[in-house]
């Protein structure tokens, strides 16, 4: 598998695989597609905002928006931002964290902000890991005000458990986006991890940043004044197909959830993070 992943052209493979997926086909295609699609992924469709039929294509149902209150916001200071399989949580020490057992990837590297081991060093990361079954959009874990956004371009590749334990810095070497929420506890920084045919991640506060476009890539810090109220639960952004968040907590969070937390393998986006590991 190594062999043929390094040499495949993973990003332009990914758009290949965009375009088929929001291909607008004869409608009884699409119906036939989307129920085949939802079929083999076990996907729930009472849950989606719309009936299957109503869908323009895979990749249009794929990121379909979920029924009014069907993820009611738990209390607490966060919240899940995901639908997913949480695979790593762990204090982050060091300036390092865990990519799988006995691997572990640079905090600086990871989000190129050269504050980052100011902000969250002795913190608290969480890594949500989103599957096709799935619902593809992630939600904001916190109240606060985003006052930043790095886009930073690169590789595409896969993000499951063969990859996270076999090619070394994954997570600081495919294409990402970072959102951080300055909070009551202090920043908070929501990852975007990028995968094969899943580049193209969209905000939904800020539609200039997108990923795996054509041209040029390149490294965008945006910083925005006034900052963007958020709150818990408030649409962030999507994913075109399953892939990883990563959650940066500070030293606040961790004096405060760690030890607290029911953090089993599956979880629902806006559920709160009670109970105890």
């Amino acid at each position: 598998m190594s062999a043929i992943t390094r040499i495949l052209p993973k990003r332009r493979l990914s758009r290949w695989m965009g375009h088929l997926m929001h291909w607008e086909g004869p409608k009884w295609w699409t119906n036939l597609s989307i129920k085949s699609f939802a079929n083999m992924y076990n996907i729930n469709l009472d849950e989606a905002e719309k009936s299957y039929n109503e869908y323009t294509s895979i990749g249009d149902f794929f990121v379909r928006r979920l029924k009014s209150g069907i993820r009611p916001i738990g209390e607490g200071f966060a919240v899940h931002p995901a639908d997913s399989k949480i695979t790593q949580c762990a204090a982050i020490d060091g300036g390092t964290l865990i990519q799988a057992k006995g691997i572990t990837y640079s905090l600086k590297g990871f989000t190129q902000d050269p504050e980052a081991e100011k902000k969250w060093a002795g913190g608290m990361f969480m890594t949500y890991y989103l599957c096709p079954t799935d619902y593809h959009r992630v939600h904001s874990p916190v109240d606060g005000e985003i006052t930043d956004v790095r886009y930073m371009p690169g590789q595409l590749w896969p993000v499951n458990e063969w990859s996270t334990t076999n090619i070394k810095d994954l997570f600081t070497v495919n294409e990402r986006v970072l959102i951080e929420i300055q909070t009551e506890l202090g920043p908070v920084g929501v990852m975007f991890v990028g995968a094969t045919n899943v580049g193209y991640i969209c905000l939904s506060f800020d539609e200039s940043i997108k990923g795996n476009q054509k041209g040029p890539h390149i490294f965008q810090h945006k910083k925005y004044t006034p900052e963007i109220l958020t709150h818990k639960g408030a649409e962030l952004g999507m994913f075109r197909m399953g892939s990883t968040v990563v959650m940066l907590y500070p030293p606040a969070f961790r004096q405060k959830y760690e030890g607290k937390m029911d953090l089993g393998p599956v979880v629902r986006v806006n559920a709160p993070l009670t109970g105890k590991i």
